[in-house]
């Protein structure tokens, strides 16, 4: 990523949080990292990456047999990474949402339907504004049910695509998930102006529109 575009990106952020127009943040403890929830007995994880995971975990939040998401960073090679190292250093995470769900009240399949609607998967390593790795698109699958259903679904949608571009989402194994930091969880209820600021700046909804129709 160039100099110019990372000075962007970062000043974009620092808005959207922010940490840019007064020292709201620093008086708590917002920059420590979240807890992961625990799956209780015949609750399942998933995890997806698609692009700024502020915008992947309204829509999962939204859903009946969601329990919780959680904002936080996969794929990478540092242990235990933060926002600006992962925005800046390069380390190979993702901004990812990893979801626990009552599998008897909504199926893995289900949530598979509601991540491609809400992500462009023509775009490699970008989403709408958003350029770089960690804004890779990426299903992160947790066990063989799950690689199976995510490779369905990605061929299903490659054979019945609205648009013309090739899907370029990758689907990987899942390794370790590291919750972001606490401002990052659930933004777009404790921030409503500033995310659909972000929401409304980046294109989101008008490239998704433009990808899968109207009433996305």
């Amino acid at each position: 990523m160039n100099p110019e575009r990372r000075w962007l990106l970062a000043l974009l952020c620092s808005l959207a949080t922010g940490m840019a127009i007064g020292p709201a943040l620093a008086a708590d403890d917002s920059k420590a990292m979240a807890p992961l929830p625990k799956p209780a007995a015949g609750q399942q994880v998933a995890t997806f990456a698609g692009g700024c995971f502020w915008c992947i975990e309204q829509p999962f939040d939204e859903l009946p047999g969601v329990l919780a998401t959680t904002s936080g960073y996969i794929g990478g090679t540092v242990a235990n990474p933060t926002y600006d190292q992962v925005t800046y250093e390069d380390t190979g995470h993702a901004e990812a949402v990893q979801v626990l769900f009552d599998p008897a009240q909504i199926s893995y399949e289900r949530l598979l339907e509601v991540f491609w609607r809400n992500i462009d998967p023509t775009t490699l390593d970008a989403q709408f504004c958003d350029m770089g790795a960690q804004y890779r698109t990426e299903i992160f699958f947790h066990d063989a049910a799950q690689k199976a259903a995510a490779l369905a679904s990605r061929e299903a949608l490659q054979r019945a695509k609205p648009f013309a571009g090739a899907i370029v989402t990758r689907i990987t194994a899942a390794g370790e998930f590291y919750p972001a930091e606490n401002y990052h969880q659930d933004y777009y209820v404790k921030n409503p102006v500033r995310y659909k600021y972000y929401r409304y700046r980046c294109g989101r909804d008008e490239r998704l529109q433009e990808l899968w129709g109207k009433g996305t």
